[in-house]
């Protein structure tokens, strides 16, 4: 199998060739800057951009699966979030019409954000209630890959919060804690996470079994936790005796804000902004797994303090923390 992965130098992007790679897949991954750790047996490198069209096209040429994962999480305009998680999912879809007439799946990285907040699990079937502009243009992502469901297989995946090696997103959690900090943020809502292992494995179950087809899915694991229980998780992996405090809902969004502005002067985007703000003062973000458990038989195994203590180890191996 020929299997295009978009975003492939990303955080789960890396985990998923891996996993495609061990068990010989061939590769194409496409990324925006070159990355050593993508030097693995059957793999491809193609330096692009998920906006490009005619990159795009290249890239599909000849794919039985696609695996879009390419996308922003962090963006100051909301603009931002619509014109590159919407429009690449676009542009890759009329790609894949004219160039891939093998293409057996089509797997859509989406978002637990694409869904209403819940403290007590959310399921695929409830309709798309963001509460801010990257849930609205994840959830924007699913309409138009469901679009061509007429076309070619699609199957779409909703992770909630990625824990594990080798993340961006989660370094700022693993710097505070190592100061000896466990953030709180309001009530502390509970809420769903998964390893990126895991995650990596839901995404090949979505690409093969018939039952993923045209449909939506939460992976996740079973065992939840809060914003503050990662600090302490995170804490615990360090070896560091953490202080807890509390921050009010005003201050943080806030902050948030003075981060946007920034990050519109600059052009650098922040850990902090408004989007993380409202998804940290939501009610809770825990999302049912019944779904895929069932139709999948998907399970995700790795436990949250093993999943945190492989990410600080490789924190510390790497000189981020």
């Amino acid at each position: 199998m020929l299997a295009l992965v978009t975003g492939a130098g990303g955080f789960l992007g890396q985990a998923l060739v891996r996993a495609l790679s061990a068990r010989g897949d061939r590769v194409r991954a496409l990324v925006r800057r070159p990355e050593p750790a993508l030097d693995l047996p059957g793999v491809e490198v193609v330096q692009g951009d998920a906006t490009d069209p005619a990159g795009l096209a290249r890239a599909v040429d000849g794919v039985q699966v696609v695996f879009h994962l390419a996308g922003v999480r962090r963006a100051a305009e909301a603009d931002e979030f619509f014109r590159v998680n919407v429009g690449s999912t676009r542009l890759l879809l009329d790609a894949c019409q004219a160039r891939a007439p093998a293409l057996r799946r089509f797997v859509l990285a989406g978002s637990r954000a694409a869904s209403p907040p819940s403290a007590t699990g959310c399921r695929e079937e409830e309709p798309a209630r963001p509460t801010e502009a990257y849930g609205e243009s994840k959830a924007e992502a699913e309409r138009v890959a469901f679009q061509y469901l007429d076309r070619f297989p699609v199957s779409v995946a909703r992770p909630p919060r990625i824990m594990g090696p080798g993340d961006r997103e989660n370094l700022l959690l693993f710097a505070l804690a190592r100061r000896g900090w466990a953030l709180r943020f309001g009530a502390d809502a509970p809420l769903s996470w998964i390893d990126v292992d895991d995650c990596a494995g839901g995404l090949l179950l979505l690409a093969e079994r018939p039952e993923a087809v045209g449909q939506a899915f939460f992976l996740a694991s079973e065992e939840r936790t809060s914003v503050e229980g990662l600090f302490l998780a995170a804490a615990a992996a360090l070896g560091v005796r953490p202080r807890h405090v509390r921050v009010p809902g005003p201050v943080l969004s806030g902050a948030a804000a003075l981060a946007d502005l920034a990050t519109r002067a600059t052009g650098r985007r922040l850990p902090l902004n408004r989007k993380l703000a409202r998804q940290l003062l939501a009610p809770g973000w825990v999302c049912d797994t019944a779904k895929a458990r069932a139709l999948l038989g998907f399970e995700a195994p790795t436990a949250l303090a093993e999943s945190i203590r492989r990410a600080a180890a490789w924190y510390r191996s790497a000189g981020w923390l």
